[in-house]
Formats: structure tokens, sequence, C-alpha cells
């Protein structure tokens, strides 16, 4: 059905990234639970696989593009592509298109992509108009705006605006907030020293506030802090926004062993 029969609602594709099915489903379902709760009908297609980000990044043009024409094929056919990672939102909507730059008919099937793939967060409210969610979370919080979701997708006030609606939860900006994490996809493993300076500087800013856990939006920025978090036994929790905002942060954060577990 498409979304602009009467009283339809828009089909969308979740983009299930990488990170996210090997190391936290539950950022998953609490995306879905956005979606539905904001009148989505939300659909994962079996056949999608990794946006192709770090083979992009790496050179692999050939590689990259491989895995482009499959995602392209996999959610061509939705109203919208949504995923919860400003990193391979950006993938999608700025690095497709420069992919086939030279290749005429996949070039436009990679711009009509791109022209209706969003982030998570930045969908629901510049698209759906949600300005509130219903959820509860009590403590203070500190928000960490990742580089490709800031500079490559324009989100800052978005997942400000309703964390502003989560009843019990106060924000408490830390300093330098847009200051990159040192995570970077593969600047961490090619220079780890500095991205360990970067995770120390974010966590010294963070822990400042006095805010007992720690939210973002890109899940390689939450596990790269809160590897650093475990490291150095900070009492600081870590989970993805839309953990928060689903009301589905109420098991252990990132990097925290399971209840009942080593």
């Amino acid at each position: 059905m498409s979304q602009d029969a009467p009283g339809a609602r828009p089909r969308v594709g979740l983009f299930a990234t990488c990170l996210m099915n090997a190391m936290r489903p539950n950022i998953g379902f609490a995306s879905a639970k956005l979606l539905e709760d904001a009148g989505c009908e939300v659909i994962v297609p079996p056949t999608q696989t990794c946006c192709g980000q770090p083979a992009n990044n790496s050179g692999d043009a050939d590689g990259a593009r491989a895995l482009a024409r499959q995602v392209i094929a996999a959610f061509e056919g939705f109203d919208y592509v949504v995923g919860p990672s400003g990193s391979c939102m950006a993938t999608i909507r700025h690095d497709y298109p420069e992919l086939f730059a030279d290749l005429a008919d996949w070039r436009a099937r990679a711009e009509a992509l791109a022209a209706k793939s969003y982030e998570l967060l930045s969908f629901l409210t510049d698209v759906m108009g949600v300005t509130e969610v219903d959820a509860r979370y009590d403590g203070a919080v500190t928000y960490h705006d990742s580089c490709s979701g800031l500079r490559s997708l324009g989100i800052k006030g978005q997942p400000r605006q309703l964390l502003a609606s989560v009843r019990g939860l106060e924000l408490r900006e830390m300093a330098d907030t847009e200051v990159c994490c040192g995570f970077g996809g593969t600047f961490c493993v090619k220079y780890p020293e500095i991205s360990e300076k970067l995770a120390d500087d974010k966590l010294a800013n963070a822990t400042a506030t006095e805010a007992t856990t720690l939210l973002g939006g890109d899940l390689g920025c939450l596990l790269h802090l809160a590897g650093r978090i475990q490291r150095r036994g900070l009492p600081v929790k870590v989970y993805h926004t839309a953990e928060v905002l689903a009301g589905l942060a109420d098991g252990p954060g990132l990097g925290e062993a399971p209840e009942g577990g080593r």
C-alpha cells in the first residue's frame, strides 16, 4: 500500500545496522516500537546487508558498490528507509550517489533511495512530527553528539526535543559535546593512542556533569565509550537514545555484564 493512499501508514524499511545486530539488538526493538508508536508500518527486509561504509572508508569502492546494490534492491520499494545510526544513514544518503556517479541506471536508484533515507530520531521529529514520547527514565543523563549524525545529517535538536518529554529524565549538557569521541570507524584502529585520549577527554566532560547515564545515537561511539568506562571503572551507564525513548533501558547498559552473568 502506498503512503499516498488515504489512511495508509507509511511503510518503513528498518535498516538493522551490523553493530546493532551483533552487539545490541535491543536498539532494533526500541526503534521498531518508536516507529510503530508514530504510526508507521515497520518491516525488516531479510536480504539487507552492511551499508558498505567500512569498505568505502577503506578505499574498496568495488566492495562498497556491491553492498550498496544489495541495500538499494532490498529497500527501494519502501516509502522510507530508517536506521538508528547517523553513520550508516549518512552513507546511504551521501555516499551511495557518489559511488554510482558514473553508472546512470544505478545512480538514479541510489539517489531515489538517498532521498527517502533517514536516521531514526530525525525521521520521527522532522518527517513524522513526533514531539514527545511516552516513557520514563529516572536520573540525570548527558548526550554525546556523534560526528556523522551532527555533521553529515544535522542531528542536534531532535534527540534533545524527544528526551525533554521523558518523565523523570534530566539532561545535563557536557562541555565539548560536539567533539569526536575518538571512535571514527577505522580511525580507532589506525590511531589507538589518539582515540583513547579523545575518549578519556569525552568521559572527563561527561562525568563533570555528574550525570549517571551517557546517551548517543551511534552505536560505534557508544561501544567505544562504554569500553573505556568499563576499563576505568566509572559509575556511568551507557544506552542508545532510542532505548530510553522507547522505555527499553531497564536492563544492563552497554558494556555491562548481563544480570547474573560475569
